[in-house]
């Protein structure tokens, strides 16, 4: 009788064993000819070097799906032990899953332009008003890279800029006045990743979420960086970010022209960094509009009353200006 232990990476062990260790069960009942005991995220297989074999071929396929699809049940453990596709095999355009098993894919045309742009391009714009999955589509395509090993980790930063409330006033320390900013990027990794697998890669330093000030002096190698809400970056601020690009790196960097909160005499980094690197070999740029909104329907007519109501005050602002020369 000889001895194996299996060692499950990279996925949430629960879904693997089932509810109440179902699917264990179920493994038992199909490889009787091995003591199967489960321990974290560790298998130890006891038996038949024959059948013992074919468990470790079935284990890492059921591994391969999980990681996939974040998901498990019994009719995909008999297709897998029965060396047949499962009815989930990625269907095309699939970026990634989410904890509850939903495909996150591109919505709209816009969006599938954006999924496009990252696969040719080292550095991605993706400019758009709220809604239009800009963010929570680039989560997803780091996510996707982390688990098919083409990047080594995940860094995720936003610039700390008030929408009118004071940072100081916020209760904690550094961390604690900080998190309210990074919460939407928590939020998305959250859908996205089992949550004890989420801290521990953080843990790791294997996803890093910081905020933009923390960029400073670094060289981004092996990885996906996001810079989100970009528009409320200063023009020193997007050109420190950008130039810490390394080796085997993707950047993306999303914002909002319509939600810039720096002062009005600032100029947003976004805003002069779109336009000096309009034509770079090697930078895509994709702008996203009221279309591409995939949020609450109300979203839509909101963005749409807002854009009305700027026309107007401009067109006023201007008419008062031809006046008073």
């Amino acid at each position: 009788m000889i001895e194996k232990h299996i060692v499950l990476e990279d996925i949430d062990p629960v879904v693997f064993y089932g509810t109440g260790n179902g699917h264990l069960q179920m493994l038992r009942a199909l490889y009787p000819k091995l003591r199967i005991v489960a321990r974290d995220n560790v298998i130890r297989i006891l038996g038949d070097e024959e059948q013992m074999a074919a468990f470790e071929e079935s284990a890492e396929k059921l591994r391969q799906h999980v990681l996939r699809f974040n998901a498990l049940n019994e009719e995909d453990i008999l297709d897998i032990v029965k060396g047949h596709r499962t009815k989930d095999e990625v269907p095309e355009g699939v970026v990634c899953y989410t904890m509850s098993g939903r495909p996150i894919k591109a919505r709209s045309e816009n969006q599938q332009r954006l999924i496009d742009a990252y696969e040719q391009n080292d550095m991605v714009f993706a400019v758009g008003p709220a809604g239009t999955g800009k963010t929570y589509l680039s989560i997803a395509l780091a996510v996707k890279a982390l688990k098919e090993k083409t990047a080594k980790k995940i860094i995720l930063s936003r610039p700390a800029v008030e929408a009118g409330e004071k940072l100081g006033f916020l209760p904690g320390d550094m961390k604690d006045k900080i998190d309210p900013y990074l919460q939407p990027l928590y939020d998305a990794l959250e859908d996205m990743l089992p949550q004890m697998k989420l801290q521990e890669m953080m843990e790791k330093h294997i996803i890093q979420i910081a905020p933009l000030a923390f960029m400073r002096g670094r060289t981004l190698s092996d990885a996906v960086v996001i810079l989100d809400e970009a528009q409320n970056t200063t023009p020193q601020q997007i050109r420190m970010f950008l130039t810490r690009m390394g080796w085997n790196t993707k950047m993306i960097i999303t914002g909002d022209m319509t939600q810039i909160d720096l002062p009005k005499t600032q100029l947003s980094g976004l805003v002069e960094a779109l336009r000096i690197l309009k034509d770079v070999e090697g930078i895509g740029v994709v702008e996203l509009g009221r279309k591409d909104i995939v949020r609450h329907k109300l979203v839509t007519r909101i963005v749409n009353a807002y854009e009305r109501f700027d026309k107007e005050k401009q067109n006023k602002d201007n008419n008062e200006s031809i006046n008073k020369d």
